[in-house]
């Protein structure tokens, strides 16, 4: 990593605070994120936890960094639009970027990238040698990526983080007369193909892992939860919040999968985002 004057505006990974263009900041090519210079300078005992992984120096290097791809994105789309608005009113364009608000589909990426973020900072905090956590891993031979892997005894958990609004609930449809569906509704809105794209990345997972089980789960981590019950599952996923799915995983302490062994395979087959 290293110190430069920033090209285009970003955001410091570490504290979130904006870093417009011309600044200096650190730039950590591993990752393709900034840090302001504050955090950079800032003592061990303000770093955030690290994951106790075993004894493994090569392993750790393979973590990822919740977010990173979805926030890269964010700071594409964003220069890319500021450059255009600077185009547009000319000398006048320094103003017309103050002024003007982000376009919905660039301020969604930032919106998801903070959810990964705050979740990925959940599943860190409880993280052991027999609870190993990979984040924002790159599908073999696609642009998609997978938000989060854990690696408990008792298997693999493939795990899609989504800040939506609205209470996740589900609606069962038919069963006598008709086949029996199920939709997953976020409020009033329709999210049953989250179910089907969690699916598609167990099924990747599970091609590529051979007999470990595999289980996938969408986590909400700003929905509107009940303060009793709320947690489901339909079609094999479990739909769960960040605290709930913390102390699922913690509890998977049942099974024979070598997690040190299992997360090298999985972190060598899906490489960081």
């Amino acid at each position: 990593m290293k110190q430069m004057r920033l090209r285009y505006a970003g955001t410091c990974r570490l504290c979130a605070a904006s870093l417009p263009a011309g600044i200096q900041a650190i730039y950590e090519n591993e990752t393709r994120t900034v840090r302001c210079v504050e955090c950079a300078t800032e003592g061990p005992e303000d770093d955030p936890p690290e994951l106790e992984l075993p004894a493994d120096e090569s392993l750790s290097i393979d973590s990822g960094v919740a977010g990173s791809s979805a926030r890269r994105e964010y700071e594409r789309r964003k220069a890319k639009d500021e450059e255009k608005l600077r185009e547009k009113w000319g000398r006048f364009g320094g103003l017309a970027v103050a002024l003007s608000d982000e376009r919905q589909p660039t301020k969604s990426w930032d919106r998801g990238a903070v959810g990964e973020e705050r979740l990925g900072a959940r599943l860190n905090a409880v993280a052991t040698a027999g609870l190993a956590v990979l984040h924002d891993r790159r599908i073999p031979g696609s642009k998609a990526n997978i938000d989060h892997i854990a690696i408990t005894p008792g298997g693999i958990w493939v795990i899609d983080a989504k800040r939506y609004k609205g209470r996740p609930e589900l609606k069962t449809e038919g069963g006598i007369l008709r086949p029996r569906v199920e939709k997953l509704l976020v409020g009033r809105r329709d999210c049953t193909k989250l179910v089907d794209g969690v699916n598609k990345q167990v099924d990747v997972v599970r091609d590529l892992v051979g007999e470990v089980p595999v289980t996938g789960a969408l986590c909400f981590v700003e929905a509107d939860w009940p303060l009793i019950g709320g947690a489901f599952s339909t079609r094999g996923v479990h739909v769960l919040w960040p605290k709930r799915l913390a102390r699922v995983l913690t509890e998977q302490t049942g099974g024979e999968v070598d997690v040190a062994r299992v997360r090298e395979s999985v972190a060598s087959r899906f490489r960081p985002a």
